[in-house]
């Protein structure tokens, strides 16, 4: 079964930083990419950010890039965001996710159940 669990969230200043955590498990993790997606109060799923299984590549939405890197320890079945720059707009529900396949262009199959990220002064 497989279980996706976020950690890390909290709450930040404008400017301040943070890093998710998500650990997997149920799987095989080193064979699938992997996704950070969030979801602000009253808007729609966003896709964030995406890394291959072997690690090599890395994707971005373009209001991220720059201040966010995705990255994972497959000999820790973990996959973080490290948040840098944060705004106000970045406040969200945080969700992983796990690909269909190592490839980031395939779809998403399992969630986690988010962490809560809040950008306030």
């Amino acid at each position: 079964q497989v279980q996706l669990v976020e950690s890390g969230g909290g709450l930040a200043q404008p400017g301040g930083s943070l890093r998710l955590s998500c650990a997997a498990s149920g799987f095989t993790f080193n064979n699938y990419a992997m996704s950070w997606a969030r979801q602000a109060p009253g808007k729609g799923l966003e896709w964030v950010s995406a890394i291959s299984s072997d690690v090599r590549n890395t994707y971005y939405a373009d209001s991220m890039k720059g201040r966010f890197t995705i990255s994972r320890d497959n000999a820790k079945n973990t996959v973080y965001l490290q948040m840098d720059s944060l705004k106000p707009e970045d406040t969200a529900l945080y969700y992983c996710a796990k690909h269909l396949t190592n490839s980031y262009a395939s779809g998403m199959d399992s969630w986690g159940q988010g962490t809560q990220v809040t950008v306030s002064s």
